[in-house]
C-alpha cells in the first residue's frame, strides 16, 4: 500500500477541529453540543452583503485578478484610511481568507530552515503553515498569570539566531484575547530594526476591543515600511467566515510581488465574496459599536462564571473573542474528548479546543483550553454550567480509578 508523505505525517491536526467526529457522534445521540471550540461568530452577516449578492448581474463567473478585484482593494484601502492607516489599493493582495495570506506571507519571506519567533500560546495554524514551509518556530513563552502579556525584550534577544527572519504576533490575540499595547509594539519595532527582521501581525480582530482600550496598527510603526506585513480578513469583522476573503497588507512591494506568484499558482481568490463584500466597508461606526458591546457582554459573563468554578483560572481578555483558561485536569485533550464522548448535563455537552495544540513546545498547555465566546449569553451561561458539572463528574471518576 502506498504511503503518505512525510509532510502529511508531520502536519499537526487542528486542535479546533480534531474533535469534530466526537461532536458529530454526540449530536447523533441526541445531545446538544455547545460549540466553544471555533471562532465562528453567531451574529448575522450584515444584510448589505446579501443584498449585493442577490443583485449582481453576472452572466459568467470569471476568474478575477490573482491579487484581487481592484474595486474591492480600493474599498478595503478606504476602510484602512478611515481607521487612520495610510495605505492604498496597491498595498493589498486579496487572498482566500487570512489563512492563505499567512501561508503566502511565510513562504514569501522565509526559506526552509529559517526561524520565526512567535509568543505562545499561538494560533494553531501558524504552526501548521510553518510545518509546510519547513520553517522552524521559536516560541517565546507567555503566562496565564500575566494575562499572556508580551515577554521581556531579553527573551526575544535570546531566541534570535542568524537563521531568524521574522517575528509573528496576533493582535488582538488568538487564542488568548490579549491586546498588545502601542508600547509593546514599539518594543517589537526596536527588535526588528536592530536585527533586520520582518514583523508579521495578524490584525483580523482589530475592532474587537473592550473596556475602552484602543488599537495601534503595526502599519503605523515609523521606519518599518519594509518590515511590517499585516494579515487581515472580513471573516470575523463582518461575520462572513464562509466568504473566504482575506488580505496581505504591506508597503513592501517585493513581498507583494513574491506573494503574487503564489497567488497566480492558485489562480484567483473568491470573486463573489469580494463583489458582495465591497458593501461591508460602508458600514458606519454604529455597526462596530453594536458588535463590540455584544462581545464585551459575553466576555464579562464568561470570565465571571469561569473564575467561580473551583480550580479554574481565566484572565480577562482585552480583545478578540477568545480566552485561554486553566482547568483542574492534567490533560485537556482527554477531558475535552470525554466531555463529548461520555458526558451530558441536561442533555447537553460542551466542545472546547485543547490548548496543547496552540503551543509548539511539547507538553505545554496540557491543563488549558481555548474558549471562543461566540454564543449568546444564555447559551454561554448554560455551556459554562455544563462545563462545571463535567469537571465535578470527571474528578469523581478519576478518584474511583
Amino acid at each position: 500500500m502506498p504511503k503518505v508523505s512525510n509532510k502529511g505525517l508531520e502536519m499537526p491536526a487542528s486542535p479546533i477541529r480534531k474533535l469534530v467526529p466526537y461532536a458529530d457522534a454526540a449530536k447523533k445521540r441526541g445531545i446538544k453540543v455547545y460549540h466553544l471550540n471555533i471562532g465562528q461568530p453567531d451574529l448575522e452577516t450584515p444584510p448589505q452583503f446579501w443584498s449585493k449578492l442577490k443583485t449582481l448581474d453576472i452572466k459568467v463567473l470569471e476568474y478575477c485578478p490573482s491579487n484581487g478585484i481592484e474595486s474591492y482593494r480600493k474599498k478595503f484601502a478606504q476602510y484602512y484610511n478611515n481607521s487612520g492607516i495610510a495605505v492604498d489599493a496597491t498595498n493589498f493582495m486579496i487572498t482566500e481568507g487570512a489563512s492563505e495570506a499567512l501561508s503566502f506571507g511565510m513562504l514569501s519571506c522565509l526559506d526552509e530552515g529559517d526561524e520565526i519567533i512567535i509568543p505562545e500560546p499561538m494560533y494553531a495554524n501558524y504552526i501548521g503553515f510553518a510545518t509546510v514551509g519547513k520553517i522552524k518556530v521559536k516560541p517565546i513563552p507567555t503566562s496565564l498569570e500575566t494575562g499572556f502579556a508580551l515577554p521581556p525584550i531579553e527573551d526575544f534577544e535570546k531566541a534570535i539566531t542568524p537563521k531568524t527572519k521574522a517575528i509573528l504576533i496576533c493582535n488582538p490575540n488568538n487564542p488568548t484575547g490579549y491586546l498588545y499595547s502601542k508600547d509593546e509594539l514599539f518594543v517589537l519595532r526596536e527588535i526588528c530594526l536592530k536585527h533586520d527582521l520582518f514583523l508579521f501581525v495578524d490584525e483580523v480582530y482589530r475592532e474587537f476591543l473592550y473596556g475602552g482600550k484602543t488599537f495601534f496598527s503595526a502599519l503605523n510603526l515609523e521606519g518599518m515600511e519594509h518590515h511590517v506585513i499585516v494579515f487581515d480578513s472580513i471573516s470575523k469583522r463582518f461575520s462572513a467566515c464562509g466568504a473566504r476573503i482575506g488580505a496581505i497588507v504591506t508597503r513592501n512591494k517585493e513581498v507583494l510581488a513574491s506573494a503574487l506568484k503564489f497567488g497566480q499558482a492558485r489562480l484567483s481568490p473568491n470573486s463573489l465574496g469580494q463583489l458582495a463584500g465591497e458593501n461591508l466597508f460602508d458600514l458606519g461606526k454604529e455597526y462596530y459599536y453594536g458588535i463590540v458591546a455584544e462581545y464585551q457582554k459575553r466576555r464579562d459573563v464568561m470570565v465571571e462564571l469561569l473564575n467561580k468554578i473551583p480550580g479554574v483560572a481565566c484572565p480577562n481578555p482585552g480583545g478578540a473573542f477568545y480566552a485561554v483558561a486553566s482547568l483542574p485536569v492534567k490533560d485537556t485533550d482527554l477531558f475535552c474528548q470525554w466531555m463529548l464522548e461520555s458526558f451530558s448535563h441536561n442533555n447537553a455537552t460542551v466542545m472546547m479546543a485543547p490548548a496543547s495544540g496552540f503551543y509548539s513546545t511539547t507538553s505545554s498547555g496540557k491543563n488549558q483550553v481555548r474558549i471562543a465566546y461566540v454564543l449568546n449569553t444564555d447559551d454561554l451561561t448554560a455551556a459554562i454550567k455544563c462545563l462545571e458539572e463535567g469537571l465535578t463528574v470527571y474528578a469523581k471518576i478519576l478518584l474511583v480509578n
